[in-house]
């Protein structure tokens, strides 16, 4: 299936042309994390969207300007070509307020307000990536997600350890979602979420199975 530039035509003809991109997030893909939020992971994959303007790539994360928690979960972000397979890989904070997400589920609302705020989808420098959506998990690649808050490794996974892989990821999309060249998709992060506070130092890596950095994050929180 090939996906040609996205379009948009609104009430007053506006035309946007290969600009609106995406974010497809897929949730409870590595198994520790489902459990560790007391969840149970899903049969298939499941996804919630943030827009494009929730992207930020360098600058400090902004958790007291925000009006509640704001918690980490780093991921392998992958940029799709026209063709919904990888055209380039980094490292993603999906930035959560875990507080609200946790009081709008209660409610059985959409907690968009949780997840789609501003700075919401913190990515790394892109590296190009023309291997196929399983090689990412691929053991012998043995792609792996580090997150240090203060100096102390506080998640870290091989990205074959992922239950719910980025090629089945794909496939379900594929299924329903109108996904355009250009869109990102996170891939899902493993355990060791949790809560940043101002002046917390962030460090986050994609790395390949040497140690060589592919993509990082190095910021602080304000």
């Amino acid at each position: 299936m090939v996906f040609d530039s996205c379009l948009w035509v609104g009430i007053d003809v506006l035309v946007l042309v290969g600009v609106i991109m995406a974010l497809w997030c897929a949730i409870r893909t590595f198994a520790k994390h489902a459990t560790e939020l007391g969840n149970q992971q899903p049969a298939k994959p499941v996804f919630f969207v943030k827009p494009n303007n929730c992207l930020q790539r360098n600058g400090h994360i902004m958790v007291s300007a925000h009006p509640g928690e704001v918690h980490h979960e780093v991921e392998c972000v992958v940029r799709l070509d026209q063709h919904a397979q990888p055209e380039a890989i980094a490292v993603g904070l999906d930035l959560t307020d875990r507080l609200t997400q946790g009081e709008l589920r209660s409610e059985q609302l959409p907690w968009t307000k949780g997840k789609c705020f501003k700075g919401s989808a913190y990515v790394g420098r892109f590296v190009e990536w023309d291997n196929s959506l399983e090689s990412l998990v691929d053991e012998q690649n043995n792609l792996s997600l580090h997150l240090w808050v203060n100096d102390t490794l506080v998640q870290s996974a091989r990205l074959s350890e992922m239950t719910i892989t980025p090629a089945a990821q794909r496939s379900e999309l594929l299924t329903w979602a109108p996904v355009c060249a250009g869109d990102y998709l996170f891939t899902g992060t493993p355990s060791g979420v949790g809560q940043l506070h101002p002046k917390d130092r962030v460090y986050a890596t994609l790395e390949s199975h040497d140690g060589t950095v592919l993509s990082f994050i190095d910021t602080q929180c304000d």
